[in-house]
């Protein structure tokens, strides 16, 4: 077994205030701790739900209990356990006497997003068995979920009277259901079990699909994702963590090489500017090319975005690589902050033609003159009465998952790889240490951290600079000291005996970010837009104009941030006139009304 280079904090050790813990909040306000929404998500498997459109309301309950357990790894939130509890006491009686989970019906199992859906009830009961507090439900759990893999087993697989499991869906060449591939080994791990790592084994064998295999594509590395048979991005990512589960069992390098090789594929040619993909819909699309033009249609998938952070904060636990952090540090604070309805809008479906109550999340992004709320991801009406949608299931996920990769540890070590304000306590080999931060960030790259140890403790604090920063200085108790780097972090090496103060300063430039003939820019981590909104709703944010330069850089001026926003700045015209921009997160939340645009892209003359 693969052991990771780092862990995660336990639940509860970490207290951040700001932006990451308010997502956190809002989450758990207006979605997790909401018990008619479980009920909900459990009715849909005492009935044949999707049967009738080979739908995938059968995702929904796992999917969000993946969130809403990382949400409680996170948080120690006592109510969430309860509800998660109740939910998952709920959904256990509705397993099939056959042993299924499913919203299909036997005669027509095997087909649509059947097993997508039971991936997910592995999945969802899976997150919650490692959190489980009680020995009794945790045998439940487990004894549950062998059944329901062993039914999967049963029927699916190489041998006469099997279907392939590349051929059990009529979407996406299978590559929905070959992400199976990733809880059946999480299943192998806790159980131990041969039949399990024999059934990942197989999957792993097919490729992933029925039009080629996408795990020697990867090694080959003569296609980029865009180029696959099948170009579904949240579906192929979702496999590829599979990928890394079987890596992490059984020591074969090819296939950790295949994961690298495919994520740094995508990150070269499918990734945005806020760090997600899919200029078309939700596919890889070259979308690092596109991005910059002008789309009638849905773009930039929540799902996505989620994915591809679970999959590079996976990479980064196993590896410590600090480059997976960056794509993650650009990916939490861009896309997925931008995604988070803060205002609670209503939502659009393009489907049925109606606005539907708010959800909490939004599922797609714009980037050049457009709105958001234009589209409900996935969503699936229920037979009893309301809805759910995709997005809105997956988004706890990453707004656990940033404030969870904040802080890990290892042995002697504790890694800050985003400054939050707060205070977290980590428990080393070499004893109980506490960390609390005062910080700026990300608006500013400039924090201070105080340490508390009760007694002198000799570990290592490294320290990853955020995107963007430039010229790093540390302090201790106010004197600079030396910055040494160890794999891209600053690194301090020391006997803490309480009290040290850390404080670390950088600067951030604006820097143009051009695409094509558009541009647009960036502060640290954070994409800068404009927002019509914000400019009392007649601005043209398509219009071409000059930037005031001092010697080839933009002139700008910081302004205070308004409510909800990080960043509030004014970008200097050579006209003599200003363009407000704001963090891109913060911009487009008002979505209803017609004229309200916003844009990431601009057409710069002179950059």
């Amino acid at each position: 077994m693969i052991r990771n280079t780092y862990t995660y904090l336990k639940p509860g050790d970490a207290r951040y205030t700001g932006a990451a813990d308010d997502c956190v909040a809002f989450t758990l306000r207006h979605q997790l701790l909401d018990r008619k929404t479980w009920r909900n998500f459990v009715e849909v498997f005492r009935h044949d739900s999707d049967d009738y459109d080979r739908g995938w309301r059968c995702e929904f309950f796992g999917k969000m209990m993946r969130g809403a357990c990382l949400t409680y790894a996170y948080s120690a939130d006592e109510e969430l356990y309860a509800v998660l509890e109740s939910a998952v006491r709920d959904l256990l009686s509705a397993q099939r006497e056959d042993g299924r989970f499913s919203t299909y019906s036997k005669g027509r199992e095997l087909h649509g997003w059947d097993i997508w859906g039971r991936k997910y009830v592995l999945t969802g009961l899976l997150h919650f068995y490692r959190i489980c507090k009680d020995e009794k439900l945790k045998e439940q759990i487990l004894a549950a979920l062998c059944r329901h893999a062993d039914a999967l087993i049963r029927e699916v697989g190489p041998n006469e009277g099997q279907v392939g499991i590349c051929r059990t869906s009529n979407f996406w060449l299978g590559v929905n259901s070959a992400s199976v591939l990733e809880p059946t080994v999480d299943l192998y791990k806790i159980t131990g079990e041969p039949r399990y790592l024999d059934f990942a084994s197989y999957i792993v064998s097919t490729g992933g699909c029925s039009g080629g295999d996408l795990i020697a594509l990867a090694l080959e590395g003569k296609k980029m994702p865009y180029e696959y048979p099948e170009v579904k991005a949240y579906e192929t990512m979702s496999f590829f963590e599979g990928v890394l589960a079987y890596y992490e069992v059984t020591g074969e390098e090819k296939y950790f090489e295949a994961v690298k090789k495919f994520t740094e594929a995508v990150a070269q040619t499918d990734v945005t500017v806020i760090g997600c993909s899919g200029c078309t819909h939700e596919l890889f699309d070259h979308s690092a090319l596109r991005q910059a033009e002008y789309s009638e249609i849905i773009m930039q998938e929540t799902c996505v975005t989620v994915t591809w952070m679970r999959l590079l904060s996976r990479l980064y636990l196993l590896t410590g690589e600090k480059r997976y952090m960056d794509r993650v540090e650009v990916s939490a604070l861009n896309a997925l902050y931008g995604a988070v309805n803060t205002g609670l809008e209503k939502q659009y479906s393009q489907y049925l033609k109606i606005w539907l109550d708010p959800f909490p999340f939004d599922s797609y992004s714009p980037l050049y003159n457009n709105k958001r709320g234009v589209g409900v991801g996935g969503y699936k009406e229920f037979a009893f009465g309301g809805g759910y949608g995709c997005c809105a299931c997956i988004a706890s996920a990453g707004t656990a998952l940033f404030p969870l990769d904040a802080t890990v540890t290892a042995d002697d070590t504790v890694v800050m790889n985003f400054p939050l304000p707060g205070t977290v306590r980590a428990d080393l080999a070499s004893g109980g240490v506490c960390l609390s931060t005062e910080s700026f960030y990300p608006a500013r790259p400039v924090w201070e951290t105080t340490v508390g140890v009760e007694r002198p403790t000799a570990f290592t604090l490294l320290i990853r600079e955020p995107c963007g920063m430039k010229n790093a200085r540390v302090l201790l108790n106010g004197e600079e000291i030396p910055a040494e780097r160890e794999g891209g972090y600053l690194k301090i090496r020391a006997t803490f005996r309480g009290g040290e103060r850390i404080a670390v300063r950088g600067e951030y430039a604006l820097l143009p970010f051009r695409v094509g003939e558009r541009t647009a820019f960036l502060w640290g981590p954070l994409v800068l837009a404009r927002d019509s909104e914000k400019e009392e709703g007649d601005a043209d944010l398509t219009e071409a104009f000059a930037v005031m330069t001092d010697k080839g850089r933009p002139g700008f001026r910081v302004a205070d941030p308004k409510e909800g926003e990080l960043l509030r700045m004014y970008l200097k015209r050579a006209d003599g006139g200003e363009v407000l921009l704001t963090d891109y997160a913060s911009c487009g939340k008002k979505w209803r009304g017609r004229k309200l645009l916003m844009t990431v892209f601009m057409n710069i003359r002179n950059l």
